[in-house]
């Protein structure tokens, strides 16, 4: 008899048991319920800021090509420039140089000429 008592009150302190821990695992089965909610609501809305980031980077990649263009362009009109500058000095420019110096030196030449000519006649 004293057996079975012991060997009720045991079962009951494994009921208590049982029910003790069954409460924290309740609550514990709880969250992974609304970990895996949140991570479910994350992944759909993840995924369309992914594909939007990869459209974005593709265009930006698209005009990043277009402006290299135009810069390469640039580039080549601004060496176009720069040979026309050099051609145009050569041809023009060396000669209007001479020229001046010339019309410099036969205005110089005139007026001491004419100056000359003054300082006589007085």
């Amino acid at each position: 008899m004293i057996g079975d008592i012991a060997g009720l009150i045991a079962a009951v302190a494994f009921v208590a048991l049982v029910g003790l821990l069954a409460v924290p695992l309740i609550k514990l089965g709880k969250v992974f319920d609304a970990a895996t909610k949140s991570l479910e609501e994350i992944t759909e809305h993840t995924v369309p800021i992914l594909d939007e980031s990869v459209t974005t980077v593709t265009s930006a990649n698209a005009q990043l090509t277009k402006i290299d263009t135009v810069t390469t362009s640039a580039a080549e009109v601004s060496q176009n420039i720069s040979a026309l500058t050099g051609i145009y000095s050569a041809t023009f420019g060396r000669p209007l140089v001479k020229v001046a110096a010339f019309s410099y030196g036969v205005r110089k030449a005139m007026r001491s000429a004419v100056g000359k000519v003054k300082g006589d006649a007085r």
